[in-house]
């Protein structure tokens, strides 16, 4: 039975024991039943163990070299869903502490499969949002990495840092402005339409996009803009016309 066919009460129970179960693997050594919640195929579980992993990470210090040892060795897992879960169980982990878990980025953003490489974009927003010093310091060593794969992905993975502090991604952002494959392009265009629409947001935006010498670009990155305030209007500080009108005026 999958996770959400449970009830409530029986999800909560299911979490107590999972997350138990990581406990005693990993206190015993006998890591049999969390590779199982690793490799589970529903998202549900494995997330229900990532979270966990983190949790414990931090209520249990005397064991955080058997957790890192416990991700190194599903590391070298050839399930693509393990090495996703222990890269998402490592974004958990670089809230507080992102250089002890730097190497699983590192790697992950080279793997094989999509799904890991995804893994790697959904925890670097995950630790942008509150460990973002050290992670855009690792995000800019890519930034001009010769896959433009890499590329990308790291444009995407730091924009929900940027949604709330526009100001600390747009120099790296600003970097990409001639960036020619239409995959990074349109990620980046993305990406700023995306930092625009909260309060205190498009000023700081708009200010920095007069500054870019693509202006091709910056035109592009404004009507964007002016969408994403019409697609996100339950939620933009500004109305899509309001959003046009400052626009307008100050660019």
């Amino acid at each position: 039975m999958a996770f959400y066919d449970l009830s409530k009460e029986e999800r909560v129970e299911l979490v107590a024991q999972m997350t138990g179960q990581i406990e005693k693997d990993v206190t015993s050594g006998n890591l049999t039943g969390t590779l199982a919640y690793f490799s589970d195929e529903d998202t549900y579980i494995r997330k229900t163990a990532y979270l966990a992993v983190g949790r414990l990470y931090l209520l249990r210090p005397e064991l955080q070299p058997a957790f890192l040892a416990l991700l190194r060795q599903f590391f070298k897992e050839p399930d693509f869903k393990v090495r996703q879960t222990v890269v998402n169980a490592a974004g958990e982990i670089g809230k507080k502490d992102f250089e002890i878990v730097r190497k699983f980025f590192d790697e992950g953003l080279f793997d094989e499969h999509h799904s890991v490489r995804n893994a790697v974009i959904g925890s670097m927003k995950k630790m942008g949002e509150v460990n973002p010093e050290p992670l855009l310091s690792w995000a800019r060593l890519y930034l001009h990495h010769q896959d433009k794969e890499i590329r990308r992905e790291i444009c995407h993975g730091i924009e929900l840092r940027g949604r709330t502090h526009p100001q600390d991604i747009l120099p790296l952002l600003k970097e990409l402005q001639w960036d020619k494959p239409a995959r990074v392009y349109k990620t980046l265009v993305h990406v700023i339409g995306q930092i625009a629409y909260k309060k205190g947001c498009l000023e700081t935006v708009v200010a920095d996009l007069k500054n870019w010498e693509n202006q091709k670009l910056a035109t592009e990155a404004l009507e964007e803009i002016i969408d994403v305030h019409h697609r996100y209007r339950n939620f933009s500080f500004y109305t899509q016309e309001e959003a046009r009108a400052y626009i307008a005026e100050h660019f």
